[in-house]
């Protein structure tokens, strides 16, 4: 699909006073990274990911019509007069909750996301919304809950488009939809939509594939890799030490830019094979070293940060020690920040929990982990109006 046939071009909001929409959508750990985008959040190169199942955004948009006001007498030119009891359509009108607080500081990032989309779905401006949300992990600690948040939304806002547009829409279009929305509030949220491994990017060797939005991976995944498990391990629940979309920017002029996305494409035609055969070694060799290469990115950036923490490092030590000594497929991954995604097959799950508690969540702050593995995609609670 291209841009064009995601534009909503015939709509009615006579019928549609008041409402609420509620969608669960999953956070997503990327597998071969993406890092690095152009406008408008198209990515540099081809990404997979994971969708997860227990890391989670759950977001309720409250709407309500915005109603004409009818004209009174007011002093003045009739000019003037006009340009006040004309019905404002002119500014998005919304107010953002988070846990259970108001989030002002979330809405600079939501009325950029609106200003993005409106061109696909109109009716925003007729409408005062309430954002509600809250997640199931530390927002801004290296999960990604901006692909959450920002997936979740997308989500209601379609739904609210699948009760206007009064014509009979089917999911396969929805989702696309949704996820090419998505894309524009967080590039990683395209991934959050669907389950279980998601592309974003357009690649010779992936059918479908495409830079606007995410897609299914289209090939029979070996049963190596069904009900994978990614235990994180929260090194450090803190703000991340710089935004993700800071770190993108440093790849325009970062002096291994063009290397990196070669090499991220090269490992999307490997990792494409591996998902089919099942070879768990080479799965882990390419995961890692993306992982690594990501961080390598950030290191040898101007201005340059270091996002792992001493414990990072401690805790990849100890699961290369672990895999040396006992042949257990078990391998990492990271996000842009301190926690590490411990990831192992089905098969392993006894013995491999039993290593991180003995062996690893005393880096963890706190002792914090979550136990999470391969999800199915967002789930809708309810639509009322």
């Amino acid at each position: 699909m291209i841009e064009s046939d995601f534009i909503l071009n015939k709509y009615s909001v006579e019928n549609i006073s008041n409402g609420s929409v509620t969608w669960k959508t999953p956070s997503n750990i990327a597998l071969v990274k993406y890092w690095g985008k152009q406008e408008p959040q198209i990515p540099e190169n081809t990404s997979i990911s994971f969708t997860l199942d227990a890391c989670f955004t759950l977001t309720t948009l409250e709407f309500t019509k915005k109603e004409v006001r009818q004209p009174e007498f007011i002093s003045g030119s009739y000019h003037e007069m006009l340009k006040r009891v004309k019905y404002d359509k002119t500014n998005f009108n919304f107010e953002v909750f988070f846990e259970g607080k108001k989030k002002d500081d979330f809405k600079p990032k939501i009325a950029t996301f609106f200003k993005r989309i409106e061109h696909y779905v109109p009716f925003l401006k007729e409408f005062d919304f309430v954002i509600k949300s809250r997640n199931s992990f530390p927002h801004s600690s290296g999960i990604a809950s901006s692909a959450s948040g920002m997936s979740a939304l997308a989500l209601c806002i379609m739904s609210l488009e699948r009760l206007l547009s009064g014509v009979e829409m089917t999911d396969e279009y929805f989702n696309k939809k949704a996820s090419f929305l998505a894309r524009l509030g967080s590039g990683s949220a395209c991934r959050s939509i669907e389950g279980e491994l998601v592309v974003w990017g357009s690649h010779t060797e992936i059918s479908e594939s495409s830079n606007l939005y995410g897609i299914k991976f289209p090939y029979k995944v070996h049963k190596n890799f069904k009900n994978y498990h990614d235990t994180i391990l929260l090194v450090d629940e803190g703000e991340k030490q710089v935004s993700s979309t800071v770190g993108h920017q440093l790849m325009h002029n970062h002096p291994f830019a063009q290397q990196r996305f070669n090499q991220a494409n090269n490992n999307i035609s490997k990792i494409s094979k591996v998902l089919q055969n099942g070879n768990l070694k080479e799965f882990i060799a390419i995961v890692e070293s993306e992982a690594l290469s990501l961080h390598a990115m950030m290191m040898t950036s101007n201005p340059y940060f270091i996002l792992m923490k001493p414990n990072t490092l401690k805790i990849i030590n100890k699961i290369w020690e672990f895999r040396r000594e006992t042949n257990s497929n078990i391998c990492f991954t990271l996000d842009a920040g301190a926690n590490v995604h411990v990831l192992f097959p089905e098969n392993e799950k006894e013995v491999v929990n039993n290593f991180i508690v003995s062996e690893l969540i005393q880096f963890c702050q706190e002792n914090h982990y979550i136990c999470d593995r391969i999800g199915v995609g967002a789930k809708k609670f309810k639509i009322e109006n």
